[in-house]
C-alpha cells in the first residue's frame, strides 16, 4: 500500500473509532457514505466527485471526538447550551483535519454538513451555491440516516416517513436539486440494503437486553461472540433461515472487548475503492 493510501486508511481509522464512542451511532459512517456515493452518482458528478462525496460521507464526523460523552450519548432531547456544544463539531473537525496531508480531500464536507440553503444552519451560516456541493451532499445523506436509525428515545422511522421531512425541508435545510434526486432513490429500493446496515449485507442486530444496535462485522462468524457497547451484553452469533440473530450469553463483555476499534477489513475495502480516484 502506498504512502497515499496508507494516510487515507488513518483517515477511515480515525473516524470509526470516534463513531465507536456512541453504541447507537453504528454503521452510521458508512451508511452516510453510501447514501453520498448513491446521490452524487444520479446527480452526474464524475467518477472523483462521487468518491470524494463517499470519502467526505464517511469521514463528516471526525469533530464529535470533542463533544464530551454527557452530551453525544444522552438519551433525551438536549438542553440549548449543550446543543451549542454539539454544534461545534464541524469546526472541531475542521481544524483536526487541516494539518492532515489529505486534508483538501474531505475538508468541505467535515466543515459545511450542517450548513443550510436558507443560512439557518452552522457553523458559518452560508447559504445557497455558497455552500459546497459535497457538503450539501452529506447533509442530506445524514440526516436521512439518523432519522432512519434507532435512537435511546425513538425507534427509526421508516423510508417513506423520513423522506417526508426531508422533502418538506427542500429548498430551505436541504438542497433543492439533490433533495428531489434523493426522494427519486428513496421512491425505489435502493436505499433498502443500506439503511439500518453497518455493511453490504450485514444488518444492525439488536441487543436482546437494552435494544441497543448490536455492529457485526464482515470479519464476524457464526458462533463467534458479540458485544453490546451500551449495556457491556456478550451474545453469540447464530444464523437462522439464512439470517444472523444474537443470543445473550450470561457472560458481561470486558473493558477491551468494549473499547473502540476500528473495522479494519471495511476500512481496507473503502480505501481499495476510493484511493484510486481521489489520490
Amino acid at each position: 500500500m502506498s504512502q497515499q493510501s496508507e494516510l487515507l486508511k488513518s483517515l477511515f481509522g480515525l473516524s470509526m473509532i470516534v463513531e465507536a464512542r456512541d453504541p447507537y451511532t453504528g454503521g452510521h459512517l458508512w451508511r452516510v457514505s453510501q447514501f453520498s456515493r448513491l446521490l452524487s452518482e444520479v446527480s452526474g458528478l464524475t467518477p472523483r466527485a462521487t468518491a470524494l462525496a463517499e470519502l467526505g460521507g464517511f469521514l463528516h464526523d471526525l469533530g464529535k471526538v470533542g463533544v464530551p460523552d454527557s452530551i453525544l450519548k444522552r438519551p433525551g432531547k438536549l438542553e440549548d447550551a449543550e446543543f451549542d456544544v454539539i454544534r461545534t463539531h464541524p469546526a472541531i473537525g475542521q481544524r483536526l483535519l487541516t494539518p492532515h496531508p489529505l486534508s483538501h480531500l474531505a475538508i468541505e464536507a467535515v466543515a459545511g454538513h450542517h450548513e443550510m440553503p436558507n443560512g439557518n444552519g452552522y457553523p458559518r451560516g452560508l447559504r445557497g451555491d455558497a455552500i459546497p456541493a459535497v457538503a450539501r451532499i452529506v447533509a442530506i445523506a445524514d440526516a436521512f440516516d439518523a432519522m432512519t436509525s434507532t435512537r435511546p428515545y425513538r425507534p427509526g422511522m421508516p423510508i417513506a416517513n423520513a423522506m417526508a421531512i426531508i422533502t418538506e425541508r427542500i429548498g430551505t435545510q436541504f438542497d433543492a436539486d439533490l433533495g428531489r434526486r434523493f426522494a427519486g432513490l428513496a421512491s425505489g429500493t435502493q436505499l433498502e440494503h443500506i439503511v439500518a446496515h453497518s455493511e453490504p449485507g450485514i444488518p444492525l442486530l439488536a441487543c436482546s437486553g437494552c435494544s441497543a444496535p448490536m455492529v457485526v462485522t464482515r470479519s464476524h462468524r457464526v458462533g463467534d461472540c458479540v458485544v453490546c457497547r451500551h449495556c457491556g451484553a456478550q451474545a453469540k452469533l447464530v444464523k437462522t433461515d439464512g439470517n444472523y440473530i444474537v443470543e445473550r450469553l450470561d457472560e458481561r463483555a470486558d473493558a477491551f472487548a468494549l473499547s473502540p476499534a476500528a473495522d479494519t477489513e471495511l476500512i481496507g475495502a473503502m480505501v481499495e475503492a476510493t484511493a484510486p480516484l481521489v489520490l
